[in-house]
């Protein structure tokens, strides 16, 4: 793996995982020394991080991407359309096999696990439940979403409730996809996303001056 790579990677995760705040300011020079990189892979990496939309250029400098509240409702109308048919598609052409290995997926994650594990998780569920489509387009949309959202998610899964309802819901589509019924499946793929969208903008609204006092750049109204 390239040190561009290896940067980009663990930078990402910081990102992605809150390590780095939304909006935290970052330049070459102390990316160089956090990372034993010199500037020319630093910079490769922050430009393929640009590219994700995960940091901007500030000046001279960088920043980490706020969070954007209309960008999570632009994401739910995005994912319902995305999610909607590769679930209609998982109806007709997932196996049987398939669709236990999601179901393994979700059941291997103990309800007194981490917050990481959690996350995790869901990610990947909505990830593998569009691989039954088998579309890989439908796949990799998902995935971008998801990877859109995480932030968003990590600071909402931080109670039991919400961790059992995502289950729940989750548990709810995977049934109905097992049994080929795909309206239902569609139809509850969808409320899935919008509910998850408001518990997202109500938690961050209901946290905005505790997150920002906290350093983080939340940007918009629900």
């Amino acid at each position: 793996m390239s040190q561009m790579q290896q940067i980009h990677d663990q930078l990402r995760e910081m990102i992605l995982s809150l390590e780095l705040a939304p909006g935290e300011r970052l330049t070459e020079r102390w990316l160089e020394s956090r990372f034993g990189g010199s500037r020319t892979p630093v910079r490769a990496a922050l430009v393929r991080l640009e590219a994700e939309e995960l940091v901007r250029r500030h000046g001279r400098n960088w920043m980490v991407a706020p969070i954007e509240l209309g960008e999570i409702a632009a994401l739910a109308e995005f994912r319902e359309a995305v999610e909607a048919s590769a679930v209609r598609l998982a109806c007709q052409r997932a196996s049987e096999a398939d669709i236990d290995a999601v179901a393994e997926l979700l059941d291997a994650c103990e309800m007194d696990a981490p917050r990481e594990e959690w996350h995790r998780v869901g990610t990947d569920f909505h990830v593998e439940v569009a691989r039954l489509s088998g579309n890989e387009f439908l796949v990799k949309a998902v995935a971008g979403a998801m990877t859109r959202l995480s932030r968003a998610r990590w600071l909402e899964l931080r109670t039991e409730q919400s961790r059992d309802h995502a289950w729940a819901e989750h548990r709810q589509l995977l049934d109905l996809i097992r049994r080929r019924d795909a309206d239902a499946a569609a139809q509850t793929v969808c409320e899935h996303i919008r509910d998850t969208r408001d518990r997202l903008l109500a938690s961050l609204e209901e946290d905005r001056r505790g997150l920002r006092a906290r350093g983080f750049a939340i940007i918009g109204k629900a």
